[in-house]
């Protein structure tokens, strides 16, 4: 039988729960309001960011990034491209991001003069849910690739996240994904859940993921 040593779970994240809290501290006294971005890899999160940005920029805002990673820059480079400061945070072989590594990337970020910044976590459905980061709102990218079965898989995702957006529907019909179902899974595990349909590489959606972040 596999042993879970309760008392050391709830330790590690207790101690986590409360970087985080200070980590929401640092961004509220900086003015800056913070987004997680959850997500399998190669559901959008990255592409979220890119045509996010000149979006938020058109509404006056300024936007920085923490790009969360196993190993390389690929999604730091992308969203550096887009003219914003970012920081790239490899986990090595963790698969998500935790407090201790955002309190790490706020020391080399400077949030003077900035109003938004985005965490895009590593590309994973299950272990960040544990993991709360100091963000004022968590978003889970979904696409139709994964499957109309995603969100059934990963109930504990959707009951932790507050906007969800469903990317790459302009494929829903090549690759027989049902997106009503996905939507109504989702309503079933977060009925309050905002969901926001998206086709990312022709911008589709982004003015409502934009309105809904800054809500």
């Amino acid at each position: 039988m596999h042993h879970v040593d309760v008392s050391m779970e709830a330790e590690i994240y207790g101690a986590n729960n409360k970087l985080a809290d200070h980590n929401a501290e640092h961004f509220k006294e900086h003015g800056v309001r913070a987004f997680d971005l959850l997500g399998a890899i190669g559901s959008g999160k990255t592409s979220l960011v890119e045509k996010i940005v000149p979006e938020l920029k058109s509404r006056g805002l300024v936007t920085c990034a923490i790009a969360g990673d196993v190993y390389g820059d690929d999604d730091f480079q992308r969203i550096v491209a887009t003219g914003i400061e970012a920081y790239n945070a490899n986990t090595g072989k963790e698969c998500h991001l935790d407090a201790h590594l955002v309190h790490h990337a706020l020391d080399h970020l400077k949030l003077e003069g900035k109003n938004i910044c985005f965490i895009e976590n590593v590309g994973n459905m299950v272990c960040p849910t544990d993991f709360k980061l100091g963000a004022e709102k968590r978003i889970v990218v979904i696409s139709t690739t994964e499957g109309d079965d995603v969100v059934n898989k990963h109930p504990m995702m959707f009951r932790d996240c507050q906007i969800a957006v469903i990317n790459k529907i302009d494929l829903a019909e090549a690759v027989g994904c049902n997106i009503e179902r996905m939507i109504s899974d989702i309503k079933r595990y977060n009925p309050e859940m905002i969901i926001i349909k998206t086709n990312l590489k022709k911008g589709e959606g982004v003015k409502e993921v934009a309105d809904a972040i800054l809500a």
